[in-house]
């Protein structure tokens, strides 16, 4: 057996293993990744002219739909944005409680639960979207749509119900998401390679398309 062959063999009988496994151990994995996340948001860089810090949050949210599948990494997310909400000291800063979540980043973490889910559902139901480039646009989406439009969304509820500083447009976005589009994108590079290389180009649990990916392999 050759060096790739058992790389492939190993991938596909973790990504197996952790489909099958219990449901309290799927909770454990699915806490271990919110821990994870919550040690990435201490990786943290202010911008003068922003409330929202850069963080290495995202890669997290990225990270754990990839790792956790189906609904699972959804729920590590939403054990980060629930308990952190509940006090525990894991968003940026080692911050905790209800205030934090309500306040400008908060939109961006309850972001973090739609894109884990999303891209959760579409690793483990399809072999295609497992290759590079798949998943590089996947994470685009998921970060540039499904976190930063509740970011964004509450980014401006905050600035104007809080603050008192209605926002035009232009203005939102040079806060809440400019700043960090290159180092987004750089995340999703890394997040996507990750994935293509962790992941097993084979179906494992029930893949709607198992039984094409040697018709049009991607990279």
């Amino acid at each position: 057996m050759t060096i790739g062959t058992r790389i492939n063999e190993a991938k596909y009988n973790v990504f197996r293993w952790r489909y099958e496994l219990s449901i309290p151990k799927k909770l454990t994995l699915a806490l271990g990744v919110a821990i994870l996340t919550g040690l990435l948001a201490q990786l943290r860089f202010y911008l003068p002219w922003s409330p929202v810090p850069l963080t290495g949050q995202t890669f997290g949210a990225l990270f754990a739909g990839i790792a956790l599948g189906t609904w699972w990494g959804g729920i590590s997310m939403a054990l980060y944005a629930g308990l952190g909400a509940a006090g525990v000291p894991w968003f940026q800063g080692w911050q905790g409680g209800f205030a934090y979540l309500a306040g400008p980043t908060g939109g961006y973490i309850i972001g973090f639960i739609f894109a884990a889910l999303f891209l959760g559902y579409l690793t483990d139901k399809f072999v295609r979207a497992r290759s590079f480039f798949a998943m590089f646009g996947l994470m685009l989406f998921a970060n540039f749509i499904l976190i930063y439009g509740p970011g964004l969304l509450q980014l401006n509820l905050w600035l104007t119900n809080v603050k008192g500083e209605p926002t035009a447009f232009s203005q939102l976005l040079t806060m809440g998401a400019v700043p960090f589009i290159a180092g987004d994108i750089t995340k999703a590079v890394f997040a996507a390679l990750i994935a293509r290389g962790v992941t097993p180009k084979k179906a494992y649990a029930k893949e709607q398309d198992g039984d094409k990916w040697a018709k049009w392999r991607l990279p």
